[in-house]
């Protein structure tokens, strides 16, 4: 017997498929409305009872633009009484996935003709730029909510910061500007991005507004501040958070050395700073970074030298008895809000230049809420019973 193959067609049967769901789902929801028309007027259609309260007076058609494709409602029309669905909202004229679906798109960076395009192409009707501009609104508003909400539940012993570069239009030319971030570890060992702004430059101003802004809003409880060696971030954590000590990033420290390095020393000079690093008490770090500059020194990489005695303080301050040594590896790096702007820049990238900054302000704080809304924020990144027991030795 010849074998034989068969051959499907995928296109005609996603295409049967789509519309054997898109007739169900129609008559799913109509069976729903019918189903409310009768609870509402106490009685089903054509039955005579004593307990009716109002009577059918036929229906008229609505398109509803669900992700099965667009489909006719069948309104129930009542006398003596308002039909009023829970199914579908009144004036909905698309399911509320599709709408979160176009305003991601332009979140996103899709412009709001390419918004409607999309929405002709996939769901066969437009999404007139004032309806989006209506919808963003709200979405806005949820989002300056987020924003500015109170952070007085819990105290936040760690506190990472950094800036996100962006292109701006700006007096009719585009410049670099920044939004800066704060994430919070909290005193159950939970991350939280607790300030999102924009601070036109990582500047000294622009980092005590931000730090003045987040102790309005409640912040308090915070121990160590983790982030870049930034204009004025040092002197500001100084003066407005005096209970909480510094963390240069160890990793961009270790870049900033080696960035006066040359190739014919950069091996040797990589693995001195590593052994920097894995010293367990910040006293023998030191010394290791003192034996390591004056090494530089003597082959002749005096800028290199400069610059590792110049910082190595501040990128060792997580090896104070005061922080637990589980968490050292986690509180010496900036890594953790790194990872966060690579996201953002993901979708920065696609706009280009923001023409204003209020624009980019809730594109980045849209997409950090979509990052964030997982496992990320609700798996324990660290054991904060650690930091109990550091205090009370320390005391």
């Amino acid at each position: 017997m010849p074998n034989q193959i068969l051959q499907v067609d995928e296109n005609m049967l996603e295409t049967k498929l789509d519309r054997l769901v898109s007739e169900k789902v129609e008559q799913l929801l109509n069976a729903m409305l019918d189903a409310e028309a009768d609870e509402i007027t106490g009685a089903a259609r054509y039955e005579r009872s004593g307990e009716r309260r109002a009577y059918r007076a036929g229906h008229y058609e609505r398109n509803l633009t669900v992700k099965a494709g667009t489909m006719t409602l069948k309104v129930p029309k009542l006398k003596g009484a308002l039909f009023e669905s829970a199914v579908i909202e009144r004036y909905r004229r698309r399911e509320e996935s599709v709408e979160e679906a176009l305003i991601d798109m332009y979140l996103a960076g899709v412009s709001t003709r390419q918004v409607d395009d999309i929405s002709r192409l996939l769901w066969g009707e437009r999404m007139p730029s004032q309806t989006l501009s209506d919808k963003l609104k709200k979405v806005y508003e949820d989002i300056d909510r987020w924003r500015n909400r109170p952070l007085t539940d819990r105290s936040y012993p760690y506190l990472f910061v950094d800036g996100v570069w962006h292109k701006r239009a700006w007096g009719g030319s585009v410049e670099n500007v920044s939004v800066l971030v704060a994430i919070g570890v909290d005193d159950t060992g939970h991350r939280e991005v607790i300030g999102v702004t924009e601070g036109m430059k990582e500047d000294k101003a622009s980092w005590e507004q931000f730090i003045r802004s987040l102790i309005e809003r409640g912040l308090k409880g915070v121990r160590l501040v983790v982030g870049d060696r930034c204009a004025g971030l040092v002197s500001t954590v100084n003066a407005m958070l005096p209970d909480a000590g510094y963390q240069r990033c160890m990793v961009h420290f270790m870049r900033n050395v080696l960035s006066r390095v040359s190739h014919k020393h950069m091996a040797w000079a990589a693995s001195a700073l590593k052994a920097i690093f894995a010293m367990e008490s910040r006293e023998s770090a030191l010394e290791k970074a003192e034996c390591v500059a004056a090494q530089m020194e003597s082959t002749g990489l005096k800028a290199a030298a400069s610059c590792l005695r110049e910082g190595v303080g501040e990128a060792t301050t997580y090896l104070l008895d005061e922080y637990p040594v589980e968490h050292r590896r986690r509180i010496r790096t900036n890594n953790m809000i790194e990872r966060l702007n690579r996201e953002i820049r993901r979708r920065t990238r696609v706009v280009g230049s923001f023409p204003d900054g209020r624009s980019a302000l809730m594109l980045v704080c849209a997409r950090i809420r979509y990052v964030t809304a997982n496992q990320w924020s609700t798996r324990r990144y660290l054991d904060m019973s650690r930091l109990g027991d550091t205090m009370q030795t320390t005391d």
